[in-house]
């Protein structure tokens, strides 16, 4: 699959918040800080993986369609993609 730049450009971000509190952790930062910019990170990462999930499945859907196939497995496994995710 080739993935979109705006899911790159997501990660990314996400590996600055990484950066981030390595940094955070290296200063000394107080426990709850670097708690919750990991919460942060996890939440952007979860959000993430839906929208890859989701595109991935729009174009599976598409081409499915196109061919005259079904789509309900498509969808079952996007949702058991999801699901193992968490």
């Amino acid at each position: 699959m080739e993935y979109d730049k705006s899911s790159i450009h997501r990660l990314k971000r996400i590996e600055g918040q990484i950066k981030g509190v390595l940094g955070m952790m290296e200063q000394g930062k107080d426990c709850r800080e670097v708690v919750t910019q990991l919460s942060a990170a996890r939440n952007a990462i979860d959000r993430a993986m839906g929208v890859i999930v989701s595109a991935n499945l729009e174009k599976c859907v598409r081409e499915n369609v196109v061919k005259g196939e079904g789509t309900d497995h498509l969808v079952k496994e996007a949702v058991n993609l999801l699901i193992k995710s968490r």
